[in-house]
């Protein structure tokens, strides 16, 4: 019960309130079994076959954000990190994510480990975050069919100059800029990526803007986001494939549950 609420949006101390846990089983809970997804995904999700892949970053801060950090505070663990999430459209396998700062390191480590679980040559959209170019090309080089996107904005939704607030802003157009390869324009979309940074949302409290039950530790962070990715990949059912993404990928032919995790 613990996990399934961890992994449908639930604070820690809403989940203590719900279930009478301790505060402390409840995160020693969410560490280990964090750990044992990690080494699920790493174990599991090799080899793929991907025609496509999205790739987006998505915020969130550990314990401050990072105006606010002082000099004693480390920011490699403190202050802003960016997920960085792959998607394969064709069957929602998110098969590759890295947590860092918004640099190039971490969209370069990102690159590599989606390198080493995608087998074949695939097509690559991505947005125009200058990150990207270098480490598509360290990785990849010419071996890729690779573009990038851009969405342009204006206003806040009402047709007045942008300005502060949670309007959402009109979208005046797109602009697409093939990179290498030959990347067919009909597949170049972050629309599936756009969507997971929603569901993650949704589905981490961590990442819920405007509330406290933002992450204290990153290792906390790191435990929660293989937590939900196991469970968004191996066992949740998505109604638009009536499947999980690792069924839809050829990866196992059964739906898995927390038995994989605990035992």
């Amino acid at each position: 019960m613990v996990l399934n609420l961890l992994c449908e949006g639930n604070s820690i101390s809403s989940i203590v309130r719900a279930t009478g846990v301790n505060k402390r089983t409840i995160l020693r809970l969410l560490c280990e079994s964090g750990a044992k997804c990690q080494h699920i995904l790493d174990t599991n999700l090799q080899g793929l076959s991907c025609k496509a892949i999205e790739t987006d970053e998505i915020w969130t801060f550990v314990q401050k954000k990072q105006k606010r950090l002082t000099p004693l505070d480390d920011e490699l663990v403190r202050g802003d990190q960016y997920v960085f999430v792959a998607i394969d459209p064709d069957t929602k396998l998110v098969p590759a994510y890295t947590i860092g700062k918004r640099s190039g390191l971490t969209a370069l480590e990102f690159m590599w480990d989606l390198r080493n679980r995608v087998k074949d040559r695939f097509q690559l959209t991505t947005d125009q975050y200058v990150g990207y170019f270098s480490a598509v090309d360290k990785v990849f080089g010419a071996n890729i069919d690779y573009a990038q996107l851009r969405k342009v904005y204006h206003g806040n939704g009402d047709g007045t100059p942008m300005r502060e607030g949670y309007s959402p802003s009109d979208l005046l157009r797109t602009e697409i800029e093939s990179i290498t390869g030959k990347p067919l324009r009909e597949r170049i979309s972050t629309s599936y990526i756009e969507r997971q940074n929603l569901t993650m949302r949704m589905q981490l409290r961590r990442f819920t803007r405007l509330t406290n039950g933002f992450s204290k530790k990153l290792e906390n962070l790191r435990a929660a986001l293989a937590l939900h990715f196991y469970y968004y990949n191996f066992v949740r059912t998505h109604q638009s494939i009536r499947m999980t993404p690792a069924m839809k990928a050829g990866i196992t032919n059964r739906f898995w549950g927390w038995s994989e995790v605990l035992n």
